[in-house]
């Protein structure tokens, strides 16, 4: 069972171009549901599973408490996989059809109020780090990206003169978001006068690195934020995604195209960005209900 499922981990990253964490992601749930298939179904190929064993996956899931979220997620690694196996001619049936996905809660996105935003980002750049952490904060803010798309950053992916920064998101998309004066300014204010320092002189095009010259991972990106949130004062539990959260709906609530917010986010699928919608509408029935007098 585990040749398969090491062509499957080569398909995903040499013909689907995968992220690594997107990979590692399908590795986790696969791995899960073959160890399922062979110690508790006793089952020793691919051939032989059937929609039963998988119903009683799902169920077993279930029992171990796991949300319908993640229940629906381990299932779309499994039917991905499936297909794969038809295709390959591994196997001559697709054991995950016609099995209904769980219906996810659907939880609203958290997201800074603008007060939040601007205590966040009102770093005064005073030596290296705090001028990384100005411009990697402002940018985050500016652009929406996710924390991958942000520490993967090179030098060269930065026009400050054209006022953009070009990423590549999931599935390797290249896509180009406009950069606002403030990030701009912060970005510049940090590669003019204080990267190099970081750097030392190693022949590295990473944009932001830690303080001994490396790439910043997505932990140590993590920990920066959550330490200026505290220094700041923002008692609320904030993550890399909250900014992004924060940046989409600002600006639809400013008035900003859907479809336009949509590219800028890099969703493939509009209703992935139609959540941000729904965040306004709350938005706004908290304020009547805070303020309207018969509310």
């Amino acid at each position: 069972m585990q040749y398969a499922l090491d062509d499957f981990f080569h398909y995903l990253t040499v013909e689907r171009g995968l992220s690594p964490n997107t990979i590692q992601s399908y590795q986790r749930d696969l791995k899960q549901y073959q160890i399922f298939l062979e110690h508790s179904q006793n089952l020793s190929d691919w051939e032989s599973v059937s929609r039963a064993h998988i119903m009683k996956y799902l169920y077993d899931l279930n029992d171990k408490g796991r949300s319908a979220a993640t229940i629906a997620r381990l299932l779309s690694s499994i039917r991905l996989f499936h297909q794969f196996l038809i295709r390959e001619k591994v196997t001559s049936e697709d054991p995950s059809l016609h099995i209904e996905t769980p219906k996810k809660e659907r939880k609203l996105p958290k997201v800074l109020s603008s007060t939040d935003v601007d205590k966040l980002l009102n770093i005064q750049p005073q030596d290296p780090l705090s001028a990384r952490n100005k411009a990697m904060l402002e940018m985050l803010y500016a652009t929406g990206l996710r924390v991958t798309e942000l520490v993967s950053l090179k030098v060269s992916d930065l026009h400050l003169m054209m006022g953009f920064v070009r990423c590549l998101g999931k599935g390797s998309k290249e896509r180009i978001v406009p950069l606002g004066d403030l990030a701009k300014e912060a970005a510049e204010t940090y590669i003019k006068e204080y990267r190099e320092t970081l750097v030392k002189h190693k022949p590295t095009e990473e944009l932001f690195v830690n303080h001994h010259g490396n790439s910043l991972s997505r932990q140590g990106f993590w920990k920066i934020l959550k330490a200026v949130a505290k220094e700041v004062g923002i008692e609320k539990e904030i993550t890399p995604h909250t900014l992004r959260h924060s940046f989409a709906t600002h600006l639809l609530e400013n008035g900003a195209d859907l479809r336009a917010v949509q590219e800028m986010l890099g969703h493939a699928d509009i209703s992935t960005t139609q959540i941000y919608t729904h965040v306004t509408k709350s938005r706004l029935k908290d304020v009547y209900r805070s303020y309207h007098p018969r509310a």
